[in-house]
């Protein structure tokens, strides 16, 4: 079963004084199960954005010391800041990472909601997915009149909060908790600092666009529908929020957005359609920056649309499309922005789970020299074969950009993105061959001082060698993959490469034979005697199928260079 996660992304009103930010980041990481992902402090906004994901009930533990933490130690009679705010804690979305539904994650965020009303004398309010009333579950809509409206606007029925007594919480203010999608908080540079004209832009791109008026586009009479309502002007982007402010802390306007869907509007868009706008005006996109955690398949994506625009090949690394993002975004414009903390997948990936793949050449090789068993034979045959479908992707890439074949790019470009997936996939194998191993050896380590003990180990020491043979099949099968593209680059790629294609194939049939090996050796431990079978006569399957073909390119390659 899925382990239940959940993000949360608390806003508390403090950008500047670092001493109240860690005491309330203190009492997160106090709770037990939670990972602190990220802080950003923001100056001029005084706002810090606090990023930390666990397992449900850990999550909303630490999010209530964290408010509580924020109400002792924080005083917003004396609040001044950029950024729209009502509280201490001014919102608090809890977003759904794995294992666990929207609607459960709305459920989590009611009981939040409902602690910090009756426990702190906080108003709290729903919002987005846990608010029923659609009326009062946009956070702009609730937030409006800010700390100093709401005074009054509490007092109205119609904006009691859902939880807590109708009383404004003068010190700590109110506080707005929900469910929502991941959000991708983000600022884009201007080389103005004239609010007025950043606000053009936001109006220009934002989902709720700009009142329209008679004639004059900002002194003119406002339009009104039939039933008495402001006419609007809806902006280019979906699902974005947008507005333009002054940042003293670097002496530019920004335009703010929030980006609610980042599948409809991703980054680029946004910066795209600002650039489009602001150029209009007079104005210049200087950069950007983004405040919080990003998914990790916004920053491919931004880097593949630049790529595209290039008419480049897609099929390069990981690093590289994050480093073509971050470059054509501007992200490091305002501070050095370093991928393994502001995407959240690198923060949230296990490091003991890519050892071997993080070390360099030489340390790795040391390892494998080592006294250590692992990584042995079966890392080896997966990194082999990486290297194997690396020289073919190598060659796709090298046609893509070959002088006079610009008709062929994407053709070439799809063989290599094609290239990039099984790279990656053997990669990962070199640190699981080495981790099945591990789980024999904990297995064989199990107590057997009892029936029951022995009972345990034995069917321990089983599932471990079984998936101790499942592993190099794969990596048997990934390696086996990698000929379609080594054919069609000895075929049809760029022949001044025919020998770098080549000599991938070489490696693929050291792969194949080496993860073969493993598979042997692993199911003679097996007692399932009829799996053991099964699994060694696939194996040997695939391997006759693998050399026929392996060896079949390999004549090709040498006819072209004999």
């Amino acid at each position: 079963m899925t382990k239940q996660l959940i993000e949360c992304v608390p806003n508390f009103s403090e950008g500047n004084d670092m001493g109240i930010i860690k005491q309330i980041t203190n009492a997160i990481e106090a709770v037990e199960g939670v990972m602190l992902l990220d802080v950003d402090p923001g100056k001029a906004t005084n706002r810090t954005v606090v990023t930390f994901v666990g397992e449900p009930a850990a999550v909303i533990e630490a999010a209530f010391q964290a408010i509580k933490k924020a109400s002792e130690i924080m005083d917003m009679r004396k609040h001044k800041g950029e950024h729209p705010r009502m509280g201490a804690t001014y919102v608090c979305p809890l977003i759904p990472v794995s294992g666990i539904s929207m609607e459960e994650t709305a459920e989590y965020s009611k009981k939040l909601a409902k602690r910090v009303g009756e426990e702190l004398a906080i108003p709290a309010y729903l919002y987005e997915y846990a608010q029923p009333n659609k009326s009062r579950s946009n956070l702009s809509v609730i937030r409006g009149g800010e700390y100093e409206g709401f005074f009054d606007k509490i007092k109205l029925p119609e904006w009691k909060p859902d939880f807590g007594e109708a009383v404004y919480n003068e010190k700590s203010g109110a506080t707005v908790i929900g469910a929502r999608d991941f959000l991708i908080a983000y600022n884009i540079n201007l080389n103005t600092k004239s609010v007025r004209l950043a606000n053009s832009v936001a109006f220009d791109v934002r989902e709720a666009g700009r009142t329209k008026r008679e004639g004059n586009p900002i002194t003119g009479k406002i339009v009104k529908d039939a039933a008495g309502n402001d006419v609007r002007i809806p902006g280019t982007l979906k699902e974005c929020k947008a507005i333009g402010w002054f940042i003293e802390e670097y002496g530019i306007a920004q335009i703010s957005m929030n980006l609610t869907n980042y599948k409809i509007t991703p980054v680029h868009k946004a910066f795209d359609e600002v650039c489009k706008s602001a150029e209009s005006r007079g104005m210049r996109v200087t950069g950007s920056e983004l405040v919080g955690l990003i998914p990790l398949d916004a920053m491919l994506e931004a880097g593949k649309h630049y790529l595209l625009k290039q008419k480049r090949s897609l099929g390069v690394s990981e690093e590289e499309l994050i480093e073509i993002a971050i470059k054509s975004l501007g992200l490091n414009e305002l501070s050095a922005f370093d991928p393994q903390q502001k995407i959240i997948e690198y923060k949230l990936r296990n490091a003991a789970n890519e050892k071997l793949i993080r070390m360099n050449l030489v340390a790795f090789a040391n390892e494998t020299a080592s006294e250590s068993p692992a990584p042995g034979g079966g890392s080896i045959s997966a990194y082999v074969g990486a290297l194997g479908i690396s020289l073919g992707t190598m060659v796709a890439n090298l046609s893509a950009g070959k002088r006079g074949w610009e008709d062929q790019v994407s053709f070439f470009s799809e063989w290599a993105q094609k290239g990039q997936v099984i790279k990656d996939k053997l990669l990962k194998a070199v640190d699981e061959d080495t981790a099945a191993f591990n789980k024999i050896m904990d297995a064989f380590g199990l107590p057997k001082s009892n029936e029951a003990e022995k009972l345990v180990r034995t069917e321990a020491i089983e599932a471990a060698t079984k998936y101790a043979c499942e592993v190099p099949y794969a990596v048997m099968q990934t390696s086996y993959d990698s000929l379609a593209l080594l054919a069609v680059m000895i075929e049809k790629g760029n022949q001044n490469s025919i020998t770098d294609a080549g000599v991938g194939v070489l490696c693929v049939k050291t792969a194949v034979r080496g993860a073969y090996f493993n598979v042997l050796v692993n199911a003679q431990g097996l007692k399932d005697q009829a799996y053991a079978k099964a699994m060694v006569e696939q194996a040997k399957a695939l391997l006759a199928k693998n050399h026929a073909e392996a060896d079949a390119l390999l004549t090709k390659v040498e006819a072209a260079i004999a």
